[in-house]
């Protein structure tokens, strides 16, 4: 993730008064949680940047699972659409909705979210390829973090 990207998601935590959030893919987990202090902390890789900030300030903490990076440009991306459980099967015995190379059409059901005991069906909004599943089995996912990567 970019550093203006980084940014971007502190102004709207600070904007939305959220006091913690989390954004975890495969590749890179951030963590943004309002602090007290008047500093800014960015650690992604081996950069360090600070910066003062009147009022609310946040910790920003990145950690790189694997060197490959996430490029969601051309991409369509399926986003969660409320905070929950996520679930790429019906059942634990069951086999995924879809998984890495399958087709999907538009509206095709391709995870569950449990949220408040309600089973929530995730359907594609794109036709095309799985390209990339970005959250694990029973992960807890908040509203618009990216779950799959569609070409």
């Amino acid at each position: 993730m970019e550093l203006k990207d980084l940014i971007a998601l502190m102004e709207a935590a600070k904007k939305n008064e959220i006091d913690k959030f989390v954004y975890e893919t495969e590749t890179e987990k951030i963590v943004i949680r309002k602090k007290t202090a008047k500093t800014v902390k960015v650690n992604q890789k081996e950069n360090i940047v600070k910066a003062n900030k009147a009022e609310v300030h946040y910790e920003v903490e990145t950690s790189e699972v694997q060197e490959e990076s996430l490029h969601m440009d051309n991409e369509n991306i399926v986003t969660s659409p409320l905070v929950g459980t996520f679930y790429s099967s019906p059942s634990p015995d069951a086999k995924p909705f879809v998984s890495v190379g399958d087709s999907v059409k538009k509206g095709q059901v391709i995870a569950i979210i449990e949220a408040m005991k309600l089973m929530n069906e995730i359907e594609s909004e794109f036709d095309g390829v799985v390209e990339a599943v970005l959250v694990k089995d029973e992960s807890v996912v908040e509203f618009g973090q990216p779950l799959f990567r569609i070409r």
